[in-house]
């Protein structure tokens, strides 16, 4: 068989395997039939099966344990999404400006969210993360501070696909926003008061309020950054 032919007969084992989860044969958390009962059923030939299982493994759809059996994943948002982690992390530095305009159409419609779902403990948390920053943090602390508080308001809006989208555009934008402090002065003390001001508008559940400052937080890197470039 042909190499084109092969990879056709394996994406037709991956397409079935994922008609028996779309229908709801195979629920999260079901153990797949064994190979050789799985592979007559379906009409492929074993090695297609195992092709397709190790492809649907590595995307986090399948979990082979081994000796065990192969599982179907909880399917949760944050474990399918987790690849495209892998992916982001791969873009070139040119890239990144197109990372925060993602960021600015994503975040402030989270933190809008977040200003109307967080719990009173939750908002709590949100103020101890900015409490936890020291008086003259360094700027790796500010970064890591500033990743922890936009997370947890991503977590606050409710929404687990969404929350997974943003946190997947981290890493991309953290060597972007350390070069922004270190070279933009007045960069690190803004970013504090634009914290702070998205803090107190979700405090106050004002959600148009906490969006029009998240744009402006994030807007202000992606334009410090086209001046930079």
């Amino acid at each position: 068989m042909s190499r084109g032919g092969y990879v056709a007969v394996t994406d037709a084992a991956i397409d079935k395997i994922k008609q028996m989860i779309l229908s709801g044969e195979l629920s999260p958390g079901d153990r797949l039939p064994k190979e050789a009962d799985l592979a007559e059923r379906l009409g492929l030939s074993r090695n297609s099966l195992r092709e397709a299982v190790r492809a649907l493994a590595l995307i986090n759809v399948l979990d082979v344990r081994q000796g065990d059996g192969t599982y179907v994943t909880s399917l949760e948002p944050r474990l399918l999404l987790d690849t495209m982690s892998f992916v982001l992390d791969l873009h070139r530095d040119d890239t990144v400006i197109q990372f925060f305009e993602v960021r600015r159409i994503l975040e402030p419609a989270a933190t809008a969210m977040a200003a109307a779902a967080m719990s009173d403990d939750d908002v709590a948390e949100l103020k101890n993360i900015l409490d936890s920053l020291p008086a003259e943090p360094t700027i790796e602390e500010l970064v890591a501070n500033d990743l922890t508080f936009h997370q947890r308001i991503a977590q606050g809006a409710g929404n687990a696909v969404l929350c997974s989208f943003i946190e997947s555009l981290s890493g991309p934008t953290t060597r972007a926003r350390i070069w922004r402090g270190l070279t933009q002065e007045g960069a690190m003390e803004k970013t504090q008061e634009q914290h702070t001001a998205i803090y107190e508008a979700i405090a106050a559940r004002q959600p148009e309020v906490a969006r029009s400052w998240a744009i402006v937080h994030v807007a202000g890197v992606e334009s410090w950054l086209k001046k930079a470039l």
